[in-house]
């Protein structure tokens, strides 16, 4: 079960990111054009922060069950665990960065729900959308990096 849920964790990252994408987009293209804020610009986000949410509780079992997270804690000490980057990142860092990377998703589609002008939304969204893609981007355990080395892109 362990493996299908990183593999699943695995996957839903180019789901998050795609649709990142899709929103900062849709932002950029309503602050440009003057458009009001649409239902479709709505339902990116929400999806957006359901696809995050998900990412989060397959993470935290991640976290909790598997081999770099708690048990590596409790195994090797924190002061162990700070001193390898390796360790580091996935013990503390990714997990941290990435509620972080949540956080933001929830607070650009709060600006979304808010009676205010379209324009407003649009900059909002986009602000805390751009953040979120960048935290995450800074933080996967991509295959080119240390940290991801041996990780598959998929």
């Amino acid at each position: 079960m362990f493996t299908g849920m990183l593999h699943l964790h695995s996957f839903l990252r180019w789901v998050i990111l795609l649709l990142l994408v899709i929103a900062i987009v849709k932002s950029i293209t309503g602050i440009a054009g003057n458009k009001p804020f649409s239902n479709g610009d709505r339902k990116v986000g929400l999806f957006l922060m359901i696809s995050c949410d998900i990412m989060l509780l397959i993470g935290l079992y991640l976290w909790f069950m598997g081999g770099n997270g708690l048990e590596l804690i409790r195994a090797k000490g924190m002061g162990e665990i700070m001193g390898e980057a390796r360790y580091r990142f996935f013990a503390v860092e990714h997990l941290i960065s990435m509620v972080i990377a949540i956080s933001l998703v929830h607070v650009g589609r709060g600006f979304a729900k808010k009676n205010i002008a379209d324009g407003i939304k649009h900059r909002r969204t986009l602000l805390f959308f751009v953040l979120a893609l960048l935290v995450i981007l800074i933080t996967i355990p991509w295959p080119f990096r240390e940290v991801g080395a041996g990780r598959g892109w998929f």
